[in-house]
């Protein structure tokens, strides 16, 4: 309702295709600002705590947008300005919000719950637009009509803030350890992102999606307006075959899923949008219109369920919340990214150009986005497979923030199998960068070439210490796999050494 009134009232206040659109780009931009750091402080602190916090923010910014519209003292730039505070809110709030679905549902329940969650989204974009155009419609000016949507908006946060005052939360990941600042936060999610090839391959195929498809939004209120030259309620009828379409998906993606590849289903759903957007762009016939918009819904729901499961299986919950973030950041990005390219176009050439350059774009962009491979079937749980163990036994009793700390391991490997090792231990690298190792490498002696010995160097203690709580079962099984060729009674012997500060001669 938020955003059909929102937009509608842009539409009233101009007739510009740019600022129209850039009402989307307003949406999207605080999530690519603010995405990546709201996950780094939902991972480090109280989840329930900042969603309360987010949810008042929302309150108190979208009630003085309904006061200034009542008072009909509202402007495209004002109205825009407190659209981008909103949606910081919404930026802050939807990486924790995200983070605590697998604390709600056991691991094997969870893609069925975030789809179930994308129903719950999207019965609402199906109901709100028509709701939202409706009481724009109902009222004398489209000023009173909105300002009645952004005042039940403002309510409506009331409920959800009493239902997280309430909420006993029971999180799944507890440390022993102190929390991670917030600069060093950032730094360890960037790390586990970078050496995580398939969280990766589903950040680069989340961007080419959105940043096409947000054409749809972008103009779907300018086509209705100027191309199809209806009102507010046949706006918010149209978005809310979006919605429909998208609630239809969702109850039908656990079948989907059984029968299609997580890539198929995005390339699907990518070919159904080029076709939605081509019938915007060329048809004003209104029922097929309603039909390509049903089935936009539908492969939309598809897509973003996919890409959203895939990032929370793929991710421990030590650092689930920056993955969600960055997620969130890169769709958001590319729906910012996209709005202001078709508005642009928009603008300068045409509507109808506009949408049918975004479906030419999207089908040329398959055949490079299928480069990027999704998951083909369930990962393993990625939780720490031993929470808070002891820390190793050392003459120098190390503070938290000493180091840099190089870490050694010797092995002893038979020669036959020389070539089978060092391709197990180079498996283990990824696992130690993107748990906090700054630096990595193996080493064959040449006086010994029996005797390898693997480094790793990390910034701290405490980050050696958080590393060790963050290895899961599956990076303890590439481990284990590289000390089985490891020959000897004994295991292979680990060193911990600090950088030797200079001190006064």
């Amino acid at each position: 309702m938020q955003d059909t009134a929102g937009t509608w009232l842009m539409t009233s206040l101009t007739t510009s295709p740019l600022l129209i659109a850039l009402m989307q780009t307003a949406a999207g931009l605080p999530v690519l600002l603010l995405g990546y750091p709201a996950g780094a402080t939902a991972d480090i602190l109280d989840r329930r705590r900042l969603l309360l916090f987010w949810q008042t923010w929302m309150l108190v910014t979208v009630a003085l947008l309904s006061v200034l519209t009542f008072a009909g003292i509202i402007s495209p730039w004002t109205l825009l300005v407190l659209t981008f505070l909103l949606n910081i809110g919404s930026a802050m709030n939807n990486p924790a919000w995200q983070a605590i679905v697998p604390e709600l549902v056991p691991r094997s329940e969870l893609p069925n719950a975030i789809a179930t969650n994308s129903a719950g989204y999207n019965l609402a974009r199906a109901v709100g637009p028509a709701l939202g155009g409706l009481m724009v419609a109902a009222f004398a000016t489209v000023m009173m009509g909105a300002g009645s949507v952004f005042l039940v908006n403002s309510l409506s946060f009331v409920a959800v803030i009493a239902v997280l005052y309430y909420w006993k939360r029971a999180p799944l990941f507890k440390s022993a350890l102190p929390a991670e600042r917030l600069s060093a936060a950032l730094w360890s999610g960037l790390r586990y992102l970078r050496y995580t090839p398939e969280l990766r391959a589903t950040f680069y195929r989340t961007f080419m999606f959105t940043g096409f498809a947000s054409a749809v939004w972008a103009l779907l209120a300018v086509v209705a307006r100027q191309d199809l030259r209806r009102g507010a309620m046949a706006y918010g009828i149209l978005n809310g075959c979006l919605g429909v379409g998208a609630v239809v998906g969702a109850s039908l993606l656990p079948r989907v899923r059984q029968r299609l590849a997580p890539g198929t289903i995005v390339a699907s759903s990518s070919v159904v949008f080029a076709a939605t957007l081509a019938i915007l762009a060329l048809e004003r016939n209104i029922p097929l219109i309603v039909l390509s918009l049903l089935a936009a819904g539908f492969a939309w729901t598809s897509t973003t369920s996919t890409l959203n499961v895939t990032v929370q299986l793929l991710t421990p919950p030590w650092v689930q919340a920056r993955s969600l973030g960055t997620y969130q950041m890169i769709f958001w990005g590319g729906m910012a990214a996209g709005s202001a390219l078709w508005g642009f176009l928009a603008e300068h050439f045409s509507t109808p150009h506009a949408l049918l350059a975004a479906a030419l774009t999207l089908l040329l962009s398959l055949p490079f986005a299928n480069r990027f491979h999704l998951l083909r079937e369930m990962p393993p749980d990625q939780s720490p497979y031993r929470l808070n163990r002891a820390a190793p036994q050392l003459v120098i009793e190390p503070r938290p923030e000493d180091g840099p700390v190089m870490v050694t391991i010797e092995y002893q490997i038979r020669q036959e199998d020389h070539a089978a090792f060092t391709h197990a231990i180079h498996g283990v690298r990824e696992m130690r960068m993107r748990n906090g190792a700054i630096r990595w490498g193996v080493f064959q002696d040449a006086r010994e070439p029996d005797r390898f010995v693997e480094t790793f160097v990390v910034d701290s203690w405490i980050d050696f210490l958080r590393q060790r709580e963050r290895v899961s079962a599956p990076d303890r099984a590439l481990r284990d796999r590289a000390w089985s060729y490891h020959r000897g009674e004994s295991p292979p012997a680990v060193s911990y050494m600090f950088y030797a500060k200079e001190g006064p001669p």
